[in-house]
């Protein structure tokens, strides 16, 4: 099959946040280029179509390669990646198949507000939260629960892969709370995420399928001794020199019994349903008292080689061309089913 790999490139200096931000946008390129390679062993012909600072050079180049099928992996557009959404969309209005979930399922996902509301709405546990945009304050009070819950997290409530998350995110009074609301405001132009604080065991939960969703194996994240905080930071994710990364270890299957296993893979199905996740997904999942309590719905998570998704995939038998296989089949029949 003629199939475009597309990818995002990121902007040599990030439009908002920190320099070091742009280390997970360009992970987008080698992302393209292990699932292109991939491809090339199941015997397809991929092309690496990337999307840079200009969205009419991209769709020239995919109107001229009319492939049959695109691999969407876009997180965003040149250094927003608010715009996710936008990509897919784009894809649907060429009339160009893709893998992924759809365009409103990545808007969704990319808002953890609007993400943390639809799961409350639905009875599915996530931590007690708080939205504070640009220009608004903090209450007087905080609710009565979080207030009586320090300490607390505070995120940028429209990024993802740990952007704008360290140590200083976890804050214990007022003042660090107020402090850390007013970095995410100047340094990311966004609302802050403001959200009750779960001491427990962190895991993530791959999904794959559409329409007939399945849980992957469950992956822990093993916090090591010396980490400032408990959390899966930016350095934690993506520094490799730094002491958090060597600090945060994946550990997969996770060592869990069969009751937590199937209560973490039951809340991550619930959402992703939910949600309308398709092909694949990823769901952070934080365990305290036996509650598995949502921390995020990730429609569009990296499934590099390297990546957790492929570590929970090859947990279940599923090498790295069979993982892309099964997500490419699982676009092919929805095709067929479309086109039928």
């Amino acid at each position: 099959m003629n199939i475009a790999v597309c990818f995002n490139l990121a902007p040599a200096v990030p439009l908002r946040g920190e320099q070091q931000d742009r280390i997970s946008e360009a992970g987008a390129e080698v992302e393209a280029e292990a699932v292109a390679a991939a491809l090339t062993l199941l015997g397809h012909t991929p092309t690496l179509v990337p999307l840079g600072a200009k969205i009419t050079p991209f769709v020239c180049v995919l109107q001229k390669l009319q492939p049959q099928l695109v691999f969407n992996l876009c997180e965003g557009f040149w250094g927003q990646s608010s715009r996710e959404l936008h990509i897919a969309a784009l894809l649907d209005l060429l009339g160009l198949a893709h893998t992924g979930s759809p365009a409103l399922t990545l808007g969704l996902t990319q808002n953890k507000a609007l993400t943390k509301d639809l799961l409350v709405r639905h009875n599915l546990p996530t931590p007690d939260y708080l939205l504070i945009q640009p220009g608004e304050s903090l209450p007087e009070k905080l609710p009565e629960k979080m207030a009586s819950s320090w300490p607390l997290i505070v995120k940028p409530y429209l990024e993802d892969a740990s952007i704008g998350i360290g140590a200083e995110s976890v804050v214990s009074d007022m003042g660090a709370l107020r402090s850390r609301v007013a970095y995410i405001h100047t340094r990311y132009h966004q609302g802050a995420l403001v959200e009750e604080f779960i001491a427990g065991r962190e895991f993530n939960a791959a999904v794959i399928g559409d329409g007939s969703l399945e849980a992957l194996p469950i992956s822990e994240i093993c916090f090591q001794t010396g980490l400032e905080r408990q959390i899966v930071s930016y350095a934690g994710k993506w520094l490799e020199d730094s002491a958090e990364y060597v600090a945060t270890e994946p550990v997969c299957p996770a060592p869990l019994v069969l009751e937590e296993e199937e209560t973490l893979q039951a809340a991550a199905l619930q959402a992703c349903r939910l949600l309308g996740c398709r092909d694949y997904a990823r769901v952070d999942i934080r365990m305290r008292d036996g509650i598995p309590y949502i921390l995020e719905v990730n429609a569009n998570p990296d499934i590099s080689p390297s990546a957790g998704f492929a570590r929970a995939a090859c947990a279940a038998g599923l090498d790295y061309p069979a993982l892309i296989d099964r997500i490419l089949k699982l676009c092919l029949t929805r095709m067929e089913n479309t086109n039928a």
